[in-house]
């Protein structure tokens, strides 16, 4: 069973959590035109509403600091980050994504940087993601980061993170 939150992490997070239902339910709707062909959706499934993208960001913020395991997909026996998602999503909309990051990078569709919205997916690395993680607004994503540590709230214009080609992907419910 895990630890509870200590009160410092709840005050930090709560504030956050109430930002992405005020900025998710403000987003976009989730289809969008195909590039030189009018106005045809290119939508695999149906696209998840406001409240599922929210369940989403919420459930993974809920997750951070559950330690990090390779090939761990439970918070009792901790989370890579492709475990992370497949959790968060199978848990918060019925959904279960590819088990590893490079077939993640072809679940959904491509979404661009600039249009994300609470419960996309951010892949990084070049031609075939190596790591992805769960967009949660304010320019901030929840991920598994590496071994020894635990699931983390960080930033895309990170230091580390901004320096990564990366990508964003909406998947349906």
């Amino acid at each position: 069973m895990p630890q509870p939150w200590p009160r410092q992490w709840l005050a930090r997070l709560l504030p956050l959590a109430a930002c992405v239902l005020i900025v998710g339910c403000a987003g976009p709707s989730g289809v969008k035109p195909r590039q030189g062909q009018g106005q045809a959706p290119v939508v695999t499934g149906v696209p998840l509403t406001d409240e599922q993208s929210n369940s989403i960001a919420i459930h993974a913020l809920g997750l951070v600091g559950t330690p990090y395991r390779y090939g761990g997909n439970t918070p009792d026996g901790g989370f890579d980050c492709s475990g992370l998602i497949g959790y968060v999503y199978l848990n918060s909309v019925g959904q279960s994504p590819p088990r590893t990051v490079a077939r993640m990078s072809g679940f959904g569709h491509p979404v661009a940087m600039s249009e994300l919205r609470t419960g996309d997916l951010v892949l990084f690395g070049s031609s075939t993601p190596s790591h992805a993680g769960i967009y949660v607004g304010g320019g901030r994503f929840v991920h598994a980061p590496s071994t020894g540590g635990e699931v983390r709230l960080d930033r895309l214009d990170g230091v580390y993170w901004s320096r990564q080609p990366q990508q964003a992907r909406r998947p349906g419910a």
